[in-house]
């Protein structure tokens, strides 16, 4: 009889001990097991260690530089010097800044959107190809194919200029999209205004013009996940006129 009850007293004892330890463990075990989702981990990743010294004092010496060390890019001459210039230099000067390297990207905002004035760059071996893009429809209030106006302001549905670093993918209502981070002081409400690039059925290469977006560069469905995979992550991209 005491025998019996010394056991059930050490049961009684051990068993809260046991069950604690065992929930414990569970919370140990569930903890090693939360997956951020991908879209989250692909921003967190690009943008760590991602320094923040972007300068717009471009000096002489720096364009007599990235002349010389770029001269290799866009070969046959199919962007316009000003803006071919400009956006190399800056690239160069503030090459750190930008985590993916690989290419930038430059859009004529002077070309009739009929035109294939959105230039992406391998800046490997300096092959340059040309698609098509929309502007905002802020920017042709006439609706004639040219961008005349431009805006950082929400509201707007104007495209704005300046250099932008490409930044996180993501799946919204127009499908595989990737944000845009505003660098100069003509852009900087990008993110703000959603302005990002994503596929649009009304660009393509066989409309007599581009639809007007709200400001986003869009790009023809047929070639803009290849262009956002190469820009994703921290690529640069330069948006202007060229007159």
């Amino acid at each position: 009889m005491m025998s019996k009850l010394l056991a059930s007293a050490l049961f009684l004892l051990l068993s809260p001990v046991t069950v604690m330890a065992h929930a414990s463990q569970a919370v140990e075990e569930t903890s090693h097991e939360v997956v951020l989702p991908k879209h989250v981990q692909e921003r967190l990743d690009f943008r760590k260690n991602v320094p923040h010294t972007l300068t717009d004092a471009i000096t002489a010496e720096d364009v007599s530089k990235a002349r010389t060390d770029y001269s290799y890019v866009d070969p046959t001459r199919m962007i316009p010097a000003k803006l071919r210039e400009t956006a190399l230099t800056y690239f160069d000067v503030n090459k750190k800044n930008f985590a993916n390297q690989k290419y930038i990207a430059i859009i004529d905002f002077s070309a009739h959107s009929s035109k294939a004035r959105f230039f992406l760059v391998d800046m490997t071996t300096g092959k340059v190809q040309a698609f098509h893009t929309s502007h905002g429809k802020g920017s042709d209030t006439n609706n004639d194919g040219y961008a005349e106006r431009f805006s950082n302001k929400s509201g707007s549905e104007m495209s704005s200029v300046g250099f932008y670093r490409v930044a996180e993918t993501y799946s919204g209502k127009h499908g595989y999209s990737v944000r845009l981070d505003g660098l100069s002081s003509t852009n900087s409400n990008a993110r703000a205004r959603a302005v990002v690039i994503h596929p649009a059925d009304y660009v393509s290469e066989s409309k007599s013009k581009a639809g007007r977006s709200w400001g986003c560069p869009a790009l023809d469905p047929k070639y803009s996940a290849k262009i956002i995979a190469a820009l994703k992550n921290g690529a640069m991209l330069y948006a202007n006129t060229s007159k």
